[in-house]
């Protein structure tokens, strides 16, 4: 049995969900209000928890596997195996000042105190530069503090810096990038490798098909070299013949998403025809 731990709210939480429902992990017995859950894989059973607290179940044993992000992971410190950057919950971890404030960076933030939900991660990195600061461990309602005397700064985790903007804060400096990660313990790899590395493609094939697209077309067999050039695909386009009255190819090929409006056109003007494109569920290198 492997049991994997996911984050049981946020923003996170449906796009995860999503994934393992796209892998064929479909997710059966569950409710809102569940810590378990099973999937139709008998040797699979999810655990719900707070993103926070996934790297120590899953280095401790109460979970085979978790996704969490790298900021709890570097919070944590705890020693796992980070196997897949699940492609969601991108934010910036950042040091921030009020607008009015005369810091300008960091190191005129030198013997201040400074908010956070992160104390280790502020600790090593204000340490790292040398700077000597008091750190405030908070659990909530961090871009609040400089404004009540609790700090003069914060360390606080940013997607759009919508919220910082509107509790008038700047950043003066970046901290780290997370992302949500696919985390395993080490003992459970040594155990349970094999299952482990299947549920990873599993989840893999599900990312690496997202934002592209399946195209396929008819091609004049004189337009070939030119259609080729627009569209190399994955590891060059498939080409096959056409049956028909005058020289044609059917040409196939992976594509990026968010290229299709442009490329369509192109493929047009050097005399593509037929033009097809579909969704892509999963791909498996």
């Amino acid at each position: 049995m492997v049991r994997i731990a996911l984050p049981n709210k946020g923003r996170v939480y449906e796009p995860i969900m999503n994934i393992f429902e796209q892998a064929g992990l479909h997710i059966i017995d569950h409710s809102d209000r569940s810590l378990f859950a099973k999937t139709v894989d008998d040797e699979i059973t999810l655990l719900f928890a707070r993103s926070r607290d996934i790297p120590e179940y899953v280095e401790y044993g109460a979970a085979d596997m978790g996704i969490t992000g790298v900021d709890f992971i570097h919070e944590s410190g705890c020693d796992i195996e980070v196997l897949l950057d699940m492609g969601m919950g991108r934010a910036d971890l950042v040091v921030a000042v009020p607008d009015d404030s005369d810091i300008e960076k960091i190191e005129d933030l030198e013997g201040k105190k400074i908010a956070t939900e992160f104390p280790e991660i502020t600790k090593k990195f204000f340490s790292s530069k040398g700077i000597n600061v008091h750190v405030v461990e908070v659990s909530g309602a961090t871009e609040i503090t400089p404004h009540i005397g609790v700090a003069d700064a914060i360390v606080d985790l940013t997607s759009s810096g919508t919220t910082l903007s509107i509790n008038h804060l700047k950043i003066i400096a970046h901290v780290l990038r997370t992302t949500q990660k696919l985390i395993a313990s080490k003992e459970s790899m040594a155990k349970d490798g094999r299952k482990i590395s299947e549920i990873t493609r599993a989840l893999e094939s599900v990312i690496e098909a997202k934002g592209k697209r399946y195209l396929m077309m008819n091609v004049p067999v004189s337009s070939l070299d030119m259609v080729k050039k627009k569209i190399p695909g994955m590891s060059g386009p498939t080409v096959m013949k056409v049956e028909s009255t005058s020289p044609m190819c059917a040409v196939h090929a992976v594509v990026p998403e968010k290229e299709i409006y442009k490329l369509i056109n192109e493929l047009k003007d050097v005399g593509a025809r037929d033009i097809l494109i579909v969704p892509i569920e999963r791909i498996m290198r």
